[in-house]
């Protein structure tokens, strides 16, 4: 079958947006299955404009086709319309490199970015007539199915569909695994998988579910998931330790069709020290790790020549924080200023400093400002740790109203711990306070003020992970006093909030195990796909599911676990201590502050003997 060929003459004309689907792009690869010794596709379980904002795919993508002498191609999750005329008419998911169905490589790979795209994973793997499951692919020559990401972290949920976890930096131990790989390769397949999965067992942060089992005593109670050879062992976290010298590329593939994020990313710091204790990512990604101006410099030089964008955005979890940063964007100003290529930052504190640094910016191009306060009371943000008052709140936006700033967003969430409606309302009152202050600053000029309100969800490896969601009636409940308080105290504000439901599933599988599985599989037999689009989320598919397995997504969302009760993800080790996270828990009730670790150290676990990290994030062995 000559995919290409089908796609260009027949497909095309009849779908939205085409160019999701032709391949090509400037700076992608020429490499070939020839001239390669291992290849593997890179699958992002979205659409296409969604994946190509990813600069984890960039890295590998880059790192995989540029230094080594192995392939990586990609491949997206067809838009509905897409995915209906392939299955009607026979066309497997393909890569956009070289057009050759997924099952023709050794290597599937996917990156699980949030938990609702998991359907979307099953509905890939059956498009591209490999087997959904771990164990169908044990017997025959089916492709090696890996994953890896934030979600890793509880591989559990997904564990029955997926034959290998890299759980941290997929830079040290990727090329690893396609070496592994490749010597088990024969024309193109793999030979001896269970040996070879063995062999792969043994690298750092590869978890592979068929090796650990889930036990359970004679009543049913969870016990632990231990590794069947050793109960001692878990999979620890890779990551990289010399992040100025770890690779980053600078020919970058650029889509055809406006990616989310359509401009130059250049990553500054990987890691944070706040420790917000609702945020995963802020101990996944720990410990901090800079790149020097130096060497930003340098790579920013070469990125705007390969890519043309008039964008850089220096990206990070929080990109103030960059110890650099004032340098760093004075001497990028100082250079590309003339060229009208401008200077983003993506993620910054509620401080001046962040606001000196975007009026800094906002010489070239000026764009909405968004604020995370996170919650509405000084009350709620000591219990998460946010380390922000209302007086550094309104000082900043005072500076970004006076620098010029018409549009300001709020970023806010309800059902965390401890919550009251007194701190839901706060919300309101709190961004009302703002919206005035604009107006007063700007002598009535149209200031714009959105209030974006997220329902929490629990995620393991955090202070939180013990805390049990709130229920979906109550969040119902919270987001129309939300809804009540703007008519009565915030006239004027814009409020958004998301949908209670996809909250709640999203919690479900944040901190479930196993048996959610079989949730997943009826839910590809069903056909449900792109469930993180409001779309195409349907409800009743979910309830049939969750009913056809006898699961209660209650029993796991709101679930409260106690100190000593064994967790899905206990035998995944990120380095951060769970003695720590439990303390964190308990300093949250009594509205106790921790600090940021860069001002001293504060035990989680993280750095030991071997590294140390002193407060510009260098390390020392």
């Amino acid at each position: 079958m000559n995919i290409r060929k089908i796609v260009y003459e027949e497909l095309l004309m009849e779908v939205e947006k085409p160019g999701r689907y032709i391949g090509g792009e400037w700076n992608s690869t020429k490499k070939t299955f020839e001239e390669t010794k291992c290849q593997m596709v890179f699958c992002f379980p979205d659409v296409y404009e969604v994946g190509m904002s990813h600069l984890g795919l960039q890295i590998l993508y880059g790192l995989v086709n540029d230094t080594t002498s192995y392939l990586m191609e990609r491949s997206f999750m067809p838009w509905p319309d897409m995915y209906k005329k392939m299955e009607e008419r026979g066309i497997p998911l393909y890569s956009l490199e070289s057009f050759k169905p997924l099952n023709e490589f050794p290597i599937v790979g996917f990156t699980l970015q949030y938990e609702m795209s998991y359907t979307n994973i099953l509905a890939m793997l059956g498009l591209a007539n490999i087997p959904i499951t771990s164990e169908e692919r044990m017997e025959g020559s089916h492709p090696l199915v890996i994953a890896g990401g934030p979600c890793s972290v509880n591989p559990e949920p997904i564990s029955r569909f997926i034959d290998l976890f890299l759980i941290g930096d997929g830079e040290l131990v990727l090329p690893e695994i396609l070496k592994k790989v490749a010597n088990y390769l024969l024309d193109g397949k793999i030979i001896n998988r269970k040996e070879l999965l063995l062999e792969l067992s043994e690298l750092q942060g590869v978890y592979i579910p068929a090796f650990f089992k889930e036990e359970y005593d004679i009543d049913g109670k969870y016990l632990g998931t231990y590794n069947i050879f050793d109960k001692k062992v878990r999979v620890k976290k890779t990551f990289v330790t010399d992040l100025d010298n770890a690779y980053f590329p600078t020919k970058l593939v650029i889509p055809f069709v406006d990616a989310i994020h359509d401009r130059m990313m250049l990553e500054v710091l990987r890691g944070c020290t706040h420790g917000c204790r609702f945020c995963q990512a802020g101990n996944y990604y720990r410990p901090v790790r800079e790149k020097s101006v130096t060497r930003l410099l340098d790579t920013a030089a070469k990125l705007v020549v390969e890519s043309g964008y008039d964008d850089i955005s220096l990206t990070s979890l929080s990109t103030a924080d960059y110890t650099g940063v004032k340098e760093l964007v004075d001497k990028l100003l100082n250079k590309y200023e003339k060229d009208k290529i401008s200077i983003s930052l993506p993620s910054l504190r509620v401080d001046t400093f962040s606001v000196e640094l975007a009026k800094d910016i906002q010489k070239v191009r000026k764009t909405g400002f968004t604020f995370a306060p996170e919650a509405g009371t000084q009350r709620m943000r000591d219990i998460i740790n946010k380390g922000v008052s209302e007086e550094d709140l309104l000082t900043s936006v005072e500076g970004a109203f006076k620098a010029g700033w018409q549009r300001l967003k709020l970023y806010f969430m309800i059902g965390l711990p401890e919550e009251t409606d007194e701190d839901v309302i706060g919300i309101i009152k709190l961004g009302k306070k703002v919206l005035d202050m604009g107006r007063k600053i700007s002598g009535g000029k149209n200031i714009i003020v959105t209030v974006s309100v997220a329902s929490f969800v629990p995620k393991p490896f955090t202070a939180f992970q013990w805390f049990g969601q709130n229920t979906k009636d109550e969040l119902i409940r919270k987001q129309y006093l939300l809804k009540e308080s703007v008519r009565e105290f915030g006239k004027g504000l814009k409020l958004s909030y998301h949908y209670s439901d996809l909250s709640v599933l999203e919690g479900m599988f944040a901190r479930g195990d196993r048996r959610l599985g079989g949730v997943l599989q009826s839910l590809y037999e069903k056909g449900s796909m792109f469930d993180s689009w409001d779309e195409w989320f349907k409800l009743e598919m979910w309830n049939e599911a969750l009913e056809e397995n006898s699961i209660s997504k209650e029993t796991y969302s709101e679930h409260f676990f106690s100190e000593t009760e064994p967790m899905y993800w206990d035998h995944i080790d990120i380095g951060v201590k769970k003695k720590y996270l439990w303390n964190e828990y308990q300093k949250s009730k009594s509205l106790e502050i921790t600090r940021d670790c860069r001002l001293g150290c504060t035990n989680c676990g993280v750095c030991n003997d071997e590294i140390r990290m002193d407060i510009k994030g260098e390390y020392h062995g």
